[in-house]
């Protein structure tokens, strides 16, 4: 297990990978910080059964660029990567 950065970090082992692949601390913690980030296993559902919305709103929270004109598709294809 990683080094507790605290309360306000949901999912310090994710923060730290993120920090080793040299995104910002900010940038970091909102990813570690996002929804399902302290989930562990289970099915998620399917990103083909999500709005267009949901997928733009989880775009957003990863900082995806291009997401304003993307499609469903380009959408799922972008947050798959």
């Amino acid at each position: 297990m990683g080094t507790d950065h605290g309360p306000s970090i949901k999912d310090d082992d994710q923060y730290e990978a993120l920090r080793e692949k040299g995104y910002s601390k900010e940038k970091s913690a909102r990813i570690a910080n996002s929804e399902g980030a302290e989930r562990r296993g289970g099915e998620a559902e399917a990103y083909e059964e999500w709005t267009k919305d949901e997928l733009y709103e989880r775009a957003q929270e990863l900082d995806i660029e291009g997401r304003s004109d993307m499609t469903k598709d380009e959408l799922i294809a972008a947050l798959r990567s």
